[in-house]
């Protein structure tokens, strides 16, 4: 008997469901091969159960967790350590880009067998075909595993082309939960499809978790295929929106293009990450394009106006100040939402040169929507990535940061946030710095909210608005309470945290 799978995605939303596409795209690699059942942890209200009731069948060998860091954290390592004890002899497999970056602390839990180095397509399969037939693994690309107390990392595989990947099995995620439960009401429509067309990114931002698993790679799939499997779920489905959650969508401006072009006719509204000195690059036809496509919000990672800092980041590529201002009063031309993210509180030689760096950006955002006042500001507070060799990730380090090196650490209250770059827990903020980041946020968020709180009327938008206006236009951010009540009371919703 050929053991069968169970694929887990932890819980990542209160209340909000997208479909679970970095387990889906596991299930589609082993399709045909192992039988497979999903475990959606957003969709049960008590998952482990469910994940016992299949393992109590002794059909089940292997188990897989996507893991990102943060909230899904809170899942992931209790209910890992309960199926070693309950279910001992099950091979337990996480990938993710938390199992990658964190690789050590993870397998040296002693309940995480092995990791998935970036993508598994081929890697997830084949460990498994070792491990049913006993036959070695070691040869095994995108592999992480403990050979007698010392991590193993097997050499990377080349990026796949993603047109040769298999399609995503909706149709049998739709019999384990019923799929159009899956596109949620957001900002962009009323039945939003969560989709992902590419993997990577051709850029090296020292601050960004993604580079030690792609190193400056990127795959996509061809602008035909998106469309196809678009209009798929659009049609059997009812999908008005899309949101496409990949690292950089717009790497390719043809690529774009042609798909503008082949969706502009299906009355769908879409959003997507980018770099601003890539679309600056675009021409004028094609973010007219874009827009007549259904383009309505692209985010990207401002990060900063202060070129010195952009340059510690290693943020590649061309970006500076400058065009970051000119960038958003040409969106505005074109009527595209630029959603721009900004990360405070980048380390530095002393306090105050910190402290100015922040006072710096601060300016900075409100200069950006003098210029553009529906640009939408992200903020994020600075939170070290294990981009070892950098030199931000050397700098960290010298100033006392380190993770947690056991893994029940980080669901810790003190690092339970970590990744939602609220709480940094950096040692060369301190709490006034944080305060004032804190606090300005609120003040702008009061005097400009959001646009994708779609469940904020227009009434409340005014009041808070105008409540926080002398603050906003005063520079007198400290101790906002009334903001935060109002929030708190409304539900204010936070991009960076709850998406749209």
């Amino acid at each position: 008997m050929t053991h069968k799978v169970l694929l887990f995605n932890p819980r990542s939303s209160n209340g909000k469901y997208r479909i679970p596409n970095s387990v889906l795209q596991v299930a589609a690699s082993i399709d045909g091969k192992f039988e497979w059942v999903i475990v959606d942890g957003n969709r049960e209200r008590d998952p482990y159960k469910k994940i016992a009731a299949y393992l109590r069948t002794g059909e089940f060998r292997y188990v897989g967790f996507t893991v990102m860091p943060g909230p899904q954290l809170k899942e992931a390592i209790p209910f890992a350590k309960s199926i070693q004890i309950d279910f001992p002899g099950t091979v337990m497999i996480w990938g993710g880009y938390f199992a990658t970056n964190q690789c050590k602390v993870v397998l040296r839990s002693g309940y995480v067998d092995f990791v998935i180095n970036g993508p598994g397509d081929h890697a997830f399969p084949d460990l498994l075909e070792a491990l049913e037939n006993n036959q070695p693994y070691e040869g095994i690309r995108n592999l992480i595993y403990l050979n007698e107390g010392k991590i193993v990392k097997t050499p990377k595989e080349d990026l796949i082309e993603q047109a040769t990947l298999p399609t995503l099995p909706y149709d049998k995620l739709n019999r384990l939960y019923d799929l159009p439960t899956y596109l949620g009401k957001t900002y962009l429509g009323t039945k939003t499809l969560a989709y992902h067309s590419s993997v990577g990114c051709p850029f090296t931002c020292s601050f960004c978790a993604v580079v030690p698993i792609y190193e400056a790679r990127w795959k996509a799939k061809p602008a035909d295929q998106v469309y196809r499997d678009v209009k798929y779920i659009k049609d059997k489905w009812g999908a008005n929106a899309i949101e496409f959650h990949d690292n950089n969508f717009f790497v390719s401006e043809k690529r774009t293009a042609d798909f503008s072009r082949l969706i502009k006719g299906e009355n769908m509204i879409w959003w997507g990450e980018g770099r601003i000195d890539t679309i600056h690059k675009y021409k004028d036809e094609t973010l007219a394009l874009m827009r007549e496509s259904g383009c309505k919000m692209i985010f990207f990672g401002a990060e900063t106006g202060n070129d010195e800092v952009l340059k510690k980041m290693d943020k590649g590529g061309t970006q500076t100040g400058a065009q970051i201002r000119a960038f958003a009063a040409r969106m505005k031309k074109f009527d595209i939402i630029p959603e721009y993210s900004f990360v405070l509180g980048m380390p530095g030689d002393d306090p105050k040169k910190v402290m100015d760096y922040i006072d710096g950006d601060i300016a900075f955002i409100k200069e950006i929507k003098d210029i553009n006042p529906d640009t939408e500001i992200i903020i994020y507070t600075y939170s070290p990535v294990p981009t070892e060799g950098s030199e931000l990730y050397e700098k960290t380090l010298a100033s006392g940061f380190r993770f947690p090196e056991i893994l029940e650490d980080w669901i810790s209250p003190a690092w339970e946030n970590f990744d939602l770059r609220k709480n940094p827990l950096t040692p060369w903020l301190t709490p006034a710095m944080i305060d004032k980041i804190r606090d300005f946020e609120t003040v702008l968020n009061g005097f400009y909210p959001t646009v994708s709180d779609i469940r904020l009327s227009s009434l409340k938008r005014k009041v808070i608005h105008h409540l926080a206006a002398l603050r906003y236009r005063s520079g007198l951010y400290k101790y906002p309470y009334e903001i935060k009540l109002l929030h708190r009371l409304w539900r204010y919703r936070q991009p960076e945290i709850q998406g749209f």
